[in-house]
């Protein structure tokens, strides 16, 4: 798979797994990185992505991980934080 089919698939797993109430999500695709296979990829509220204003940003956003040989992806757990601590993510 390669990086924009990883990129696509993730931003199907985020719509699918949004919930009524919570605010309009986007993946942040200018720091989206890979590391260790894994297509690593931020998201949060459009509105912080638009204004990059630490205010605007929401909480516990844990990145979405895609697995460039399987195509699966998921949300980030807490022991994978090294595959996106310290990086731009």
């Amino acid at each position: 798979m390669n990086q924009d089919e990883a990129l696509r698939t993730a931003v199907a797993l985020l719509h699918q797994s949004r919930r009524d109430d919570e605010p309009e999500l986007a993946v942040d695709a200018d720091r989206a990185h890979i590391q260790d296979g894994l297509l690593i990829v931020p998201y949060n509220s459009t509105t912080y992505l638009a204004s990059r204003n630490v205010r605007d940003q929401l909480l516990d956003c844990w990145p979405i991980l895609v697995d460039l040989t399987t195509g699966q992806a998921r949300f980030g757990r807490l022991h994978e934080r090294h595959l996106w601590r310290g990086n731009r993510a």
